[in-house]
Formats: C-alpha cells, structure tokens, sequence
C-alpha cells in the first residue's frame, strides 16, 4: 500500500483540503482538475477509507482526511528539508528558502533585494509569504519560514533578529490638502480628518488605534480597503488622508496628486528586523539570505 501513497499525491490533497475545491486546488497547483481527482481517488483506494466529501459546495475531510491532512503536511516539510539539506552539500547556496514577510517589506524592499540576491546566487529559490508581523515571528518559530521579515519587535527566546531597513509612517494627502502646506504633520491634527484604513485588524491598523487610544482620541474611518495600492486610489479620489508606511507611499503614492509628509510622533520612526530561528549550522543557502539582506544583530 505504501509504494502507492506517493508525496506529490500527498501535496495535491492537502492543496484540495486548503482550498475546500478540487477546482481552486488544480488551478493552484497547475493540473487539470480532472487528473487531480483521479489522484484522489488512487490515493482513497490505497488507504482503502474516503478522505473527501464531495458536494456541489466544494469539499470536507473525513475523519481519515483529517490526519492524512495533518501527517502529509509533516511528510511534506521532511521532505523539503531533506531536499535542501542535501543540496547544500556540494558547497553551493541552492535550494529553496521559505521567506515571510509583511506587507511593507513585500512592496518596498524585497523586489530589489530578491533581484540582487538572486543575481549572486542563481541557483536559489525563494517561496514567499506575505503575513502581518506576528504571523511572521510566529512562522518562524515554528519553523515553517527559514527566513522573517517584518515590523522590529521584541522576540522569544530561541529566536535571533537583525535590522533590515528603516520604514517610518508617514502621511499621504491629496495635494490641495490644508495640512499639505505643512512640513511635517503630527498625529493629532491627522487623526482630525477621515482616515482610509487598510487591512482592518492587521498589524497597521491595530497599532494607529492603539497610538489614539493611549491619546485617548477616536478615529474616524472613512474606509478600510485591502492594500496599499487601494488605499492611496482613495487618498487619490479625495475621500480621506492616510497613515502608511513610507515604503508604500514610495511605491503607490507616486502621481502628481499626492503629497507625502513626515508623521511628527516619535513611535513612528518604525524598523523593520529579519528574524530567523536559532540554528547550528545554518543551511548554506538560509545563511546567504540573512548575509546578503541583514545589519547588526539586534
């Protein structure tokens, strides 16, 4: 029975429990849904139980397909890490390294530090996540990401940190905006117009809440949107000012109808850190990411 249960049959199921249809899954992992479900079934008939049930609303794990889910998922990371363990033998950096970062680092850092990083290094690869900050620490120290990058916060032990790039808030408005004509534009004449939010409950949006709750002030929300890109087009339209990242105001906040300005606060010269749980010897090619983007160790 075991020759038949093969590890790509493995990823396949465990991309259709994720997705909850055998469609998406296909579609995410490149094969028509028509093979994809002959996997299914072979590997159902090897483990001689049903793993799926099928509806027209999508599928749900059996009993069975709950712990073929969950023991696939470690035969999976085993075997990624046996893969590139084994490929850092030979002396090259090669191989795949799992990287999470947040938003911020995702759009205003990582192409340009991928490109270089790449260019010295051909033969890495890199599979990345985009996860707010504490997913992030979180995926690291479970060892799901070989490599962090996210907004600089205290860490657990077991856990390094070194700096990665300084990221300070900033406040983008409409150009004809009043508070425009200032150099430099403080939290609390901000917090006086409508705010267009992004990612409601993620990391951004909790920490400017939790800054006017300590100022013992409200905010009020014109909109909360899902990206940066969407939220600077709402700056564009004149329907609010916001509070992002310089990073992305750098990389969205771009046209004639913009203008950007320093937020005043000091909490908001914000840092970004890479972070990596503590390993020796590293993977060679682990090693080369943190080199090649890391400052001093913090």
């Amino acid at each position: 029975m075991t020759r038949r249960v093969d590890a790509y049959s493995l990823r396949l199921f465990a991309a259709v429990a994720q997705e909850g249809s055998i469609v998406r899954a296909a579609a995410r992992e490149h094969i028509a849904p028509s093979a994809l479900s002959r996997r299914l079934t072979d590997l159902e008939h090897a483990f001689g139980t049903p793993l799926l049930v099928r509806s027209p609303r999508g599928v749900q794990l059996t009993e069975a397909g709950l712990l073929v889910f969950e023991r696939g998922q470690q035969i999976d990371q085993g075997l990624q890490q046996l893969a590139r363990e084994v490929q850092s033998l030979d002396g090259r950096v090669a191989g795949t390294v799992r990287v999470a970062a947040n938003t911020s680092a995702v759009v205003g850092f990582l192409p340009e530090r991928l490109k270089t990083l790449l260019a010295r290094h051909p033969a890495l690869h890199v599979s990345l996540k985009e996860l707010d900050t504490p997913e992030v620490v979180r995926s690291c120290l479970d060892d799901h990401a070989d490599v962090g990058v996210g907004v600089c916060m205290d860490v657990p032990a077991g856990m390094e940190r070194w700096h990665f790039a300084s990221d300070p808030l900033l406040v983008v408005l409409p150009r004809g905006h009043v508070l425009a004509r200032r150099s430099a534009v403080g939290f609390a004449q901000a917090i006086e117009w409508p705010l267009i939010g992004v990612r409601a409950g993620g990391s951004l949006d909790r920490f400017v809440h939790a800054q006017a709750l300590a100022a013992g002030r409200s905010l009020q929300m014109a909109v909360s949107v899902g990206s940066f890109d969407a939220v600077c087009r709402m700056v564009e339209a004149g329907l609010g000012i916001a509070i992002v990242p310089q990073s992305a105001a750098a990389a969205y906040a771009g046209s004639r109808h913009f203008v950007r300005r320093p937020l005043q606060e000091d909490w908001a010269a914000r840092e970004l850190c890479l972070y990596a749980l503590r390993k020796t010897p590293r993977l060679r090619s682990v090693q080369a990411v943190i080199d090649s983007w890391s400052g001093p160790a913090g």
